[in-house]
C-alpha cells in the first residue's frame, strides 16, 4: 500500500510576500514621516526642500552603499569616513597645487580608496581578523594620514572639474545637483549588480554562511577582498561628492559619516548580520535620516533632539531585524 504524501506548504499569499520584503517597513516609515512634517511646516512639500535633503543625504548615502555591501557579507566597516576624508584631501591637494591634472587628481584619489578598500579586504581575509576590528585601525591610519598630508589646512581655490557636481540643473522650478542625479545612479547600478548578477548572488551567500558558500565552489576570500575593494572606491566617489557640494578639502570632514552610514543602512531594513537586505532600502534609511533632521529643523526642533531621534530608530530596526530572525528560525 502506497503511504500517503505529506501535505505540501501552502504558498505565501502576494500580501505576506510583500509584508516580510526588507524595504516595506523602512518605506512606510518614510511615508508617515513626509506625511507628519508637511502637516507641521509649509516649506516641507516644496521641490526646493526635497532637493535640498537629497544634497544633504548623497555623501553619506553614497557611503553607505559601499557599507551596504560589507554588511551584506556579515562585514562592518568603520573607516569608511576617514578613507572618504583622505580621498577628498587628496583630489584637493593634486589639484590645487597643480601636481597633475584635475581629472588625473581623481583618478588618483578614486584609487587610493579603492587601495584602503583592498587593505581592509586583505586583512580580514589573509590573517585573518575581525572586520571590526581591522576598519578600527584603518580608521586611524586614514585619519591620521589625513591631518599628515593636509597639515590642517583646508584646501580651497579648487579646479572646475573638481565642483562640477555640485553645478545644478533645473528640474521646472527646482534646482537639483549633479552629485544628487549620480547618487540616484550609483544606488540603482548597485541594485542591479545584487540583485540580478551572479556576483550578487555571491555576496549574499557570503553573507549567509561563508563555509556554504565555500563548499557551493564560491571563492569566498577573493570575494570578500573584491568587496571590500569595490566599496573603498565607492567611498572615493563619496569624497569627489563631498569636495564638489563644499568646495573645498577639509581635513576635518566625514568624523561621524562612518556611523551615519551604518545608520542609513540598518533603518533600510539590511540585517547587520549578514545576507538579508536591499540597497534600495540603504536609500530609504538615508532618506529617512534626511527627512527627519530636514523635518525637525524646519520645525525649530533642537539638533540633539534630531540625535536623539536617529538612535531610537536605529533601536527600533535592530530590535525589529533580531525579532524576525527568530521568527524565521
Amino acid at each position: 500500500m502506497t503511504p500517503p504524501k505529506p501535505p505540501e506548504a501552502a504558498e505565501p499569499s502576494p500580501a505576506r510576500r510583500l509584508l516580510s520584503t526588507p524595504t516595506v517597513g523602512p518605506l512606510a516609515a518614510l511615508l508617515l514621516a513626509c506625511v507628519f512634517f508637511s502637516f507641521n511646516s509649509d516649506q516641507f512639500l516644496t521641490g526646493g526642500n526635497f532637493s535640498l535633503i537629497i544634497q544633504q543625504v548623497m555623501v553619506v548615502g553614497t557611503l553607505a552603499i559601499g557599507q551596504t555591501l560589507i554588511i551584506l557579507t556579515a562585514g562592518i566597516d568603520l573607516s569608511n569616513g576617514a578613507i572618504m576624508a583622505f580621498g577628498g584631501i587628496l583630489m584637493a591637494k593634486l589639484a590645487a597645487e597643480g601636481t597633475v591634472p584635475p581629472l588625473v587628481a581623481i583618478a588618483l584619489g578614486l584609487l587610493v580608496c579603492a587601495g584602503f578598500g583592498a587593505a581592509n579586504g586583505l586583512l580580514v581575509t589573509l590573517v585573518p581578523l575581525p572586520p571590526f576590528i581591522v576598519t578600527l585601525g584603518m580608521l586611524n591610519v586614514a585619519f591620521a594620514l589625513t591631518h599628515i598630508y593636509s597639515q590642517d589646512q583646508t584646501v580651497t581655490n579648487l579646479p572646475a572639474p573638481l565642483t562640477a557636481l555640485g553645478e545644478t540643473f533645473a528640474i521646472g522650478d527646482t534646482r537639483v545637483t549633479y552629485g544628487s542625479l549620480l547618487t540616484i545612479l550609483l544606488f540603482l547600478l548597485f541594485a542591479y549588480l545584487l540583485g540580478q548578477t551572479a556576483w550578487g548572488k555571491h555576496v549574499y551567500a557570503l553573507g549567509n554562511s561563508p563555509e556554504v558558500a565555500r563548499l557551493t565552489g564560491i571563492r569566498t576570500g577573493r570575494l570578500t577582498v573584491g568587496v571590500y575593494t569595490t566599496a573603498g572606491f565607492v567611498y572615493g566617489i563619496a569624497a569627489l561628492l563631498l569636495v564638489s557640494r563644499t568646495g573645498v578639502g577639509d581635513p576635518q570632514a566625514g568624523q561621524t559619516d562612518n556611523l551615519d552610514s551604518i545608520t542609513a543602512v540598518v533603518l533600510g531594513g539590511t540585517s547587520l548580520f549578514g545576507g538579508r537586505g536591499l540597497v534600495i532600502g540603504t536609500l530609504i534609511g538615508a532618506l529617512i535620516v534626511g527627512v527627519f533632521r530636514n523635518g525637525l529643523q524646519l520645525m525649530g526642533v533642537a539638533s540633539i533632539y534630531q540625535t536623539l531621534i536617529t538612535g531610537i530608530l536605529v533601536i527600533l530596526a535592530v530590535t525589529v531585524d533580531q525579532l524576525s530572525r527568530r521568527r524565521i528560525r
